[in-house]
């Protein structure tokens, strides 16, 4: 195969899940400010139409879906449209998804279960496989699942969240082998303490206290540092990483106290 040595994202069309906030809107952004066409999907529709504000403040081209995308056949036609308003897909980040913690036996679990895959994994695979015939016709195919810590070391009653995770860690290597031989990349990131809005509702003091004991760096990172991952994950230039699981967790798996 001929290496392609490019490190931008210039003109490739990326499809970008929960991209209304947090990481997802931070992705967003910086692949639009780099060059990249960015659909961006999200059901928080004014939120998602602030994202686009910028990304048009900014000189970048986007447009923006509002859906669930819980809902299979929404799915399936909304990456149809997007592929068809853009001319095509190259990039795929799998970043939306939704946290609640229940005890196995507390009243809802069943639900919380049920949502929390759906969302949080099911979805994952069906935007993959809806994509797929425009993926093979990319010259620079990838996919990022993005995960969470959570898979690689679960907090209490939060089963259902860890699962799901756990599951995107899976899916991701089950799919670079099964996609591997069409040069289709799939990597997944496990982002740590990330200041977003999943954690809006811890207080900051406890954040602190948090980071200071438990990372190597001593604080919550950022979206955009998160952000920055997926990009490199998605230059041409990174054709040779695919299946790896990272996490970008200011070394919270580094530190054994």
């Amino acid at each position: 195969m001929t290496f392609i040595n490019s490190r931008s994202v210039r003109g490739s069309i990326a499809f970008i899940t929960g991209g209304a906030s947090g990481m997802g809107a931070a992705t967003a952004r910086l692949f639009a400010a780099e060059g990249a066409h960015v659909a961006v999907i999200d059901r928080d529709a004014a939120g998602l139409d602030a994202v686009l504000a910028d990304i048009a403040a900014a000189g970048g081209s986007a447009r923006g879906w509002a859906i669930d995308i819980g809902d299979h056949a929404v799915v399936d036609a909304t990456v149809a449209e997007a592929a068809k308003h853009f001319g095509g897909i190259d990039i795929i980040v799998n970043n939306a998804g939704i946290a609640g913690f229940s005890a196995i036996d507390g009243d809802g679990y069943d639900d919380l279960w049920e949502r929390m895959l759906r969302i949080n994994l099911s979805a994952h695979q069906w935007i993959v496989r809806a994509a797929l015939p425009w993926l093979r016709q990319s010259k620079s195919p990838r996919i990022v699942n993005i995960a969470s810590t959570e898979a690689l070391g679960a907090t209490a009653y939060d089963s259902a969240y860890a699962a799901a995770k756990a599951g995107v860690t899976g899916l991701t290597r089950a799919l670079a082998v099964d996609l591997g031989p069409e040069a289709i990349t799939v990597n997944c990131i496990c982002p740590g303490p990330i200041d977003t809005g999943m954690t809006t509702g811890v207080e900051a003091d406890k954040k602190v206290i948090f980071a200071k004991r438990r990372t190597a760096l001593k604080r919550y990172g950022a979206p955009e540092e998160v952000a920055h991952i997926t990009l490199s994950l998605c230059l041409p230039a990174a054709s040779y990483i695919t299946g790896a699981v990272i996490p970008v967790d200011g070394g919270l798996f580094a530190r054994n106290a």
